[in-house]
Protein backbone atom coordinates (compact mmCIF):
# COMPACT_ATOMS: atom_id res chain seq x y z
CA UNK A 1 0.00 0.00 0.00
CA UNK A 2 1.27 3.36 -0.96
CA UNK A 3 1.68 6.34 1.52
CA UNK A 4 -0.53 9.30 0.44
CA UNK A 5 1.53 12.03 -1.32
CA UNK A 6 2.39 14.87 1.28
CA UNK A 7 3.54 18.90 0.37
CA UNK A 8 6.05 20.50 2.25
CA UNK A 9 4.64 23.98 3.01
CA UNK A 10 5.56 27.20 4.83
CA UNK A 11 3.50 27.77 8.21
CA UNK A 12 2.52 31.36 9.70
CA UNK A 13 5.83 30.94 11.73
CA UNK A 14 7.53 30.85 9.15
CA UNK A 15 8.53 26.67 9.82
CA UNK A 16 8.14 24.17 6.96
CA UNK A 17 5.60 21.24 8.04
CA UNK A 18 4.07 18.62 5.54
CA UNK A 19 0.51 18.46 4.24
CA UNK A 20 -1.83 16.43 2.69
CA UNK A 21 -3.12 19.25 0.90
CA UNK A 22 -1.08 21.14 -1.57
CA UNK A 23 -0.06 24.86 -1.28
CA UNK A 24 -2.18 27.62 -3.27
CA UNK A 25 0.48 29.97 -3.95
CA UNK A 26 4.17 29.47 -4.29
CA UNK A 27 7.19 31.96 -2.99
CA UNK A 28 10.88 32.55 -3.04
CA UNK A 29 12.83 32.30 0.28
CA UNK A 30 16.58 32.99 -0.08
CA UNK A 31 18.62 34.72 2.93
CA UNK A 32 19.32 38.23 2.28
CA UNK A 33 17.36 38.79 -0.58
CA UNK A 34 13.11 39.50 -0.65
CA UNK A 35 11.42 36.90 0.33
CA UNK A 36 8.22 36.85 -2.01
CA UNK A 37 4.85 34.93 -3.14
CA UNK A 38 2.65 34.88 -5.60
CA UNK A 39 0.81 32.29 -8.27
CA UNK A 40 1.85 29.32 -8.75
CA UNK A 41 1.74 30.34 -12.58
CA UNK A 42 3.45 33.52 -12.13
CA UNK A 43 5.70 33.82 -15.98
CA UNK A 44 8.13 35.87 -13.59
CA UNK A 45 8.87 32.60 -11.26
CA UNK A 46 8.64 29.97 -14.16
CA UNK A 47 11.23 31.98 -16.25
CA UNK A 48 13.36 32.22 -13.14
CA UNK A 49 12.84 28.13 -12.21
CA UNK A 50 13.47 27.68 -16.29
CA UNK A 51 16.94 29.01 -15.73
CA UNK A 52 17.75 26.61 -12.54
CA UNK A 53 18.12 30.01 -10.76
CA UNK A 54 15.42 29.49 -8.00
CA UNK A 55 13.93 26.28 -7.62
CA UNK A 56 16.13 24.97 -4.84
CA UNK A 57 14.66 28.98 -3.10
CA UNK A 58 10.96 27.73 -3.70
CA UNK A 59 8.55 27.41 -1.09
CA UNK A 60 4.83 26.76 -0.84
CA UNK A 61 1.64 28.25 0.95
CA UNK A 62 -1.47 27.39 1.50
CA UNK A 63 -3.01 30.13 1.45
CA UNK A 64 -2.06 33.96 1.18
CA UNK A 65 -2.82 34.90 5.24
CA UNK A 66 -0.06 32.63 6.33
CA UNK A 67 2.62 34.08 3.65
CA UNK A 68 2.07 37.18 5.01
CA UNK A 69 1.98 35.63 8.15
CA UNK A 70 5.77 34.16 7.78
CA UNK A 71 6.51 37.82 6.48
CA UNK A 72 6.71 37.63 2.28
CA UNK A 73 5.64 39.80 0.39
CA UNK A 74 3.04 39.51 -2.85
CA UNK A 75 5.30 39.13 -6.50
CA UNK A 76 4.94 42.88 -8.35
CA UNK A 77 4.43 40.76 -11.45
CA UNK A 78 1.48 38.15 -10.88
CA UNK A 79 -0.43 39.66 -7.97
CA UNK A 80 0.13 43.28 -9.07
CA UNK A 81 -3.31 44.52 -6.87
CA UNK A 82 -1.24 43.34 -3.62
CA UNK A 83 1.94 44.29 -4.56
CA UNK A 84 0.75 48.19 -4.70
CA UNK A 85 -1.43 47.62 -1.57
CA UNK A 86 1.59 46.35 0.23
CA UNK A 87 4.04 48.93 -1.37
CA UNK A 88 1.34 51.32 0.41
CA UNK A 89 1.31 50.49 3.71
CA UNK A 90 5.30 50.48 3.85
CA UNK A 91 6.56 53.68 5.88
Amino acid sequence: MNAPKRYRLIGADGIPYSSAEEGTLGGYDRAGNDRLYGQLDCQSALRWIAKGNYAKFRVFFADEQTAIAAGFRPCAKCMRAEYRAWKARRP
